[in-house]
């Protein structure tokens, strides 16, 4: 009697276990949500790909001026480099760096999704 309830019971989890990784995996690959999740990539990688611009720039900007230091290049007359040089990223929340948060998506679920096509 208790063996044919245990078993019972496993298969019964077991059914609801895969029952809820289904309907997730089948929410996950809506056409909705792969575009969301696309477009979020799409953000992230700009956002980084900014970053790593201001980083090249400032460190070109530190590299000329130690260059213009060591050769001497420096005339009475010529300005002198800029004093402002962007700040070294901060740390997001998140553990990730950047110099500017990444745009929150959050909310975007409860909207229609609409098509350009729609609009005309």
């Amino acid at each position: 009697m208790f063996r044919r309830l245990f078993w019972f019971l496993t298969g019964a989890a077991t059914g609801t276990w895969a029952t809820v990784k289904v309907s997730r995996a089948v929410r996950r690959l809506n056409p909705d949500s792969l575009a969301v999740t696309a477009a979020d990539r799409a953000l992230e990688t700009g956002a980084r790909l900014r970053l790593f611009a201001q980083d090249v720039r400032v460190g070109m900007a530190q590299r000329e001026t130690e260059l213009h230091d060591a050769l001497g290049l420096r005339t009475q007359g010529a300005p002198e480099a800029p004093q402002s040089l962007p700040s070294p990223r901060a740390t997001l929340p998140g553990g990730t760096t950047g110099g500017t948060a990444l745009p929150s998506r959050a909310g975007r679920g409860d909207r229609k999704h609409k098509n350009r096509k729609d609009e005309h």
